[in-house]
């Protein structure tokens, strides 16, 4: 991807988001730039309207939508890149964090835990170690001679 602009963007094997679809927007960036820092629209804007794509099926688009709720504006979801002093860096970085926004929000829900019980024995000992170290402690006690 270095060297050449960024035209559609992978987010997994099966889901590439195309250059259509996509909206970059170019300003001054107050990162790092030395003297050119004032003259070059070097940070990017990577927007893409997910709640009205047809890009995802409608049960990855409601999980995507639940996920990235407070980060998007009117259904559309907006990155910004501004760590590099290239504009063509920025733009792969915005890529990459755009993808990997996407990813995570598709991604299935982990497995739910199943609540498991000690054993009788793991029990048995931890009671036995807590009496061991208890009695351990009473050891130390100095008592007031009478």
């Amino acid at each position: 991807m270095l060297g050449r602009v960024v035209d559609d963007v992978r987010v997994n094997d099966r889901l590439i988001i195309p250059a259509a679809e996509l909206a970059w927007r170019f300003s001054r960036s107050s990162g790092p730039g030395g003297q050119g820092v004032n003259t070059t629209d070097s940070r990017v804007e990577l927007s893409w309207d997910l709640a009205g794509s047809a890009l995802l099926p409608p049960a990855l688009r409601e999980r995507a939508v639940e996920r990235l709720g407070d980060r998007l504006t009117q259904g559309v979801l907006t990155v910004t890149a501004s760590e590099h002093r290239s504009q063509l860096r920025n733009r792969e970085a915005a890529a990459a964090r755009l993808a990997a926004l996407i990813a995570s929000a598709i991604a299935p829900p982990p497995r739910a835990r199943r609540a498991t019980r000690p054993s009788k024995g793991s029990v048995e000992r931890r009671i036995a170690e807590k009496k061991r170290r208890g009695e351990t402690k009473r050891n130390r006690r100095s008592y007031p001679s009478d």
